[in-house]
């Protein structure tokens, strides 16, 4: 526990240093919270809703946090630590190179909560916002996501063997998820063909998941969201294992 706590520490530190990951992961969605909530938080989320914009957008602006890190963190980090010879060097120490990893997912996943927690914070103190359902469900589902995206950021660090390949393959995967998948934009505002597309996103059927259980939606119709991301997490952890390298 304490070469863990050691380093993770130092990592944390180095993680401080970048701020990509706490300007995407934090600070936007903040941001875009209190951008719906001043400029049409209690408004119908569409026509006929029965729930405001702001109702609808907290579990989507929830996994912001968790798209920014596991898609740009996690990736980029080991990509450059397996171009710079560290994972191997992690071999000759008394550190394992497996507490490495664990050490980064630990630090990224933090992250995320903050993300969350501050986003929880602005919508409740600043504009009154109660969850419709339970948040235990919400808190279990969100978790779900995390390492539902998580496992694909690890995949791609997986099969990404230098930095340069690995931020053009989270690029292409990062900005699609971002925008495409309701997390920053509304899914219902999309046109049906663009919401077909969306549906393949492993992260759009995440958030269908957590914006379902803040608004309280019986489980029955969160079921194949529930699916996608437990497939995803097989398909994540299985890929990363098979074809993870240490340099």
């Amino acid at each position: 526990m304490k070469k863990y706590l050691r380093l993770f520490k130092i990592e944390g530190k180095l993680a401080l240093r970048g701020v990509d990951s706490i300007f995407f992961g934090v600070g936007m969605p903040v941001a875009i919270m209190l951008l719906i909530g001043i400029i049409c938080g209690q408004k119908p989320a569409y026509e006929g809703a029965t729930y405001s914009f702001l109702e609808g957008s907290f579990g989507a602006l929830t996994t912001v946090g968790i798209c920014a890190t596991a898609f740009m963190g996690i990736p980029l980090t080991l990509a450059d630590y397996r171009d710079k010879k560290i994972l191997k060097h992690f071999f000759v120490t008394p550190v394992s190179p497996l507490m490495l990893l664990l050490v980064q997912v630990s630090i990224n996943a933090l992250l995320s909560v903050i993300s969350t927690l501050l986003v929880a914070w602005v919508s409740v103190i600043g504009f009154g916002y109660e969850m419709q359902g339970s948040l235990g469900q919400f808190v279990g589902a969100y978790f779900l996501v995390l390492f539902s995206m998580y496992s694909l950021g690890m995949l791609i660090a997986s099969v990404c063997r230098n930095i340069k390949v690995a931020n053009v393959v989270c690029s292409i995967v990062y900005f699609p998820m971002l925008f495409l998948s309701g997390a920053t934009i509304p899914y219902e505002i999309f046109p049906k063909g663009l919401q077909r597309i969306a549906d393949f996103m492993p992260l759009t059927q995440g958030i269908k998941l957590l914006k379902g259980f803040s608004l309280g939606l019986p489980i029955d119709d969160l079921i194949t969201p529930i699916l996608v991301m437990m497939i995803t997490i097989v398909i994540g952890v299985v890929g990363s294992i098979t074809l993870f390298k240490w340099e």
